[in-house]
């Protein structure tokens, strides 16, 4: 088996890492990458083999374009006659599984995956699409992969990807901005920064330990932790009041109308 990643960024390094240590032989993975820098410290750090665009892509099983997505049109146009029929996966926001296929010369067998950035240190969360030409072992091959870099979800309309996209993809950006505000409310209350960075941190891990580590739900935990007439029911009526919950979901909804209309703006580009 040969699995070629187009581009050696930081998702490609994390799934290439991801993978290797979940037995993946590095003779199975290929990178094509421009930089001459990255492509020898991925055969460095890994012991893959790399190659710069120019080159004829070896013959694989498994094509994973990990390029921006703007790059996305050029990279896809270049390499369309060497395929050779291989599973095509893309990692690029916002285009559709139709719109690459056109630029791939109406190529049929396409899996469309949305990651996010807790990949990078395995923890991520990925939601796929997959064409109907797309086969059983397609999918096993594709979930050997994101395993490498945490849990992932199929959807069954590629439309999902947008709400995926909104949820999983933006998400680590709401939790990182609720921690942001967390250390803050500490350094209201008198602490340095070091504190105020352990005591937000440390909450928001614990936290999320306990809640995966639950079989209760998220609503069933913050009422166990909310006592009648205390503290935290104090703070929790001032979320409430504030609207802090109606926002989060507003926020959401706005990342899911930006990537639709990210998919319509990559459809659009066909016409030109």
């Amino acid at each position: 088996m040969k699995i070629t990643f187009i581009g050696g960024g930081n998702m490609a390094i994390a799934m290439i890492g991801g993978m290797i240590k979940q037995g993946f032989e590095a003779a199975q993975i290929h990178v094509v990458e421009p930089d001459a820098a990255k492509r020898e410290q991925l055969s460095s750090n890994f012991g893959v083999s790399s190659s710069a665009p120019e080159t004829p892509l070896p013959k694989s099983d498994a094509i994973l374009f990990a390029v921006k997505p703007q790059q996305l049109q050029a990279v896809a146009k270049s390499l369309r006659l060497q395929l050779n029929g291989a599973l095509v996966i893309s990692i690029a926001a916002g285009v559709r599984a139709d719109t690459l296929s056109q630029w791939l010369d109406v190529y049929p067998r396409i899996v469309r995956v949305m990651p996010n950035t807790p990949a990078l240190v395995q923890e991520g969360m990925s939601g796929a699409y997959a064409t109907a030409e797309v086969s059983d072992a397609d999918r096993e091959l594709t979930e050997r992969m994101l395993a490498a870099i945490g849990e992932m979800v199929w959807v069954e309309k590629e439309s999902d990807i947008d709400g995926i996209t909104a949820i999983s993809g933006s998400g680590p950006a709401y939790v990182f901005y609720f921690m942001e505000a967390l250390q803050a409310a500490a350094r209201a209350q008198g602490f340095g920064p070091e504190i105020a960075r352990k005591l937000a941190y440390q909450t928001f891990s614990g936290a999320v330990k306990l809640a995966m580590q639950s079989e209760d739900d998220a609503a069933t935990l913050r009422q166990k932790v909310t006592s009648k007439g205390g503290t935290t029911e104090r703070a929790i009526n001032a979320l409430e009041t504030s609207q802090v919950r109606t926002t989060i979901i507003a926020a959401a909804s706005a990342a899911a109308a930006r990537s639709r209309e990210l998919g319509e703006e990559s459809t659009r580009s066909l016409e030109v």
